[in-house]
């Protein structure tokens, strides 16, 4: 059984049809063919495939694509503002948080997320509130130190 699905993703209206029992993260990565949300374990553990649903980070192999009709969706590839990163991404970026970059995506959500809600958060903050994304390839300091350079790069502007 297919359902027809309205969105909002990176700001744009979107509508297609999906089978009711589609992930939002096959839906994106499929339908839409936004392939920057990963899927890693598909069981809402590694947070690869986290995107904000209304600002909030969800599991997007958890959720279904038709539990998404009518919300704002925001996934890694409307982060940016063209060819500029979001303060996130750059302070990923000065830090040389990432090897691989499989796990990128859903670290930057869950980061976005996190300094919407606690600009101020400390390094014990930062660590328990990133302890639910896995990465393989690094020891994480650099993922912290990255999320402390985002976070005062927020804070500039």
């Amino acid at each position: 059984m297919t359902a027809d699905i309205e969105l909002t993703v990176n700001g744009e209206a979107r509508r297609s049809s999906a089978d009711v029992r589609m992930t939002l993260a096959d839906f994106l990565r499929d339908e839409l063919e936004l392939t920057g949300t990963h899927v890693g374990c598909e069981h809402g553990v590694c947070g690869a495939c986290t995107v904000l649903v209304d600002g909030v980070s969800v599991r997007s192999c958890l959720m279904l694509a038709v539990q998404a009709g009518g919300h704002e969706v925001t996934t890694i590839e409307g982060v940016a503002d063209g060819d500029t990163f979001h303060p996130v991404q750059q302070g990923f970026y000065e830090c040389h948080s990432f090897q691989c970059g499989f796990c990128t995506p859903g670290f930057v959500m869950t980061t976005m997320e996190l300094l919407a809600d606690e600009p101020g958060i400390d390094e014990a903050g930062i660590r328990e509130a990133l302890s639910g994304n896995i990465c393989r390839c690094t020891g994480y300091e650099s993922i912290v130190q990255g999320v402390k350079r985002a976070a005062e790069l927020l804070a500039e502007t």
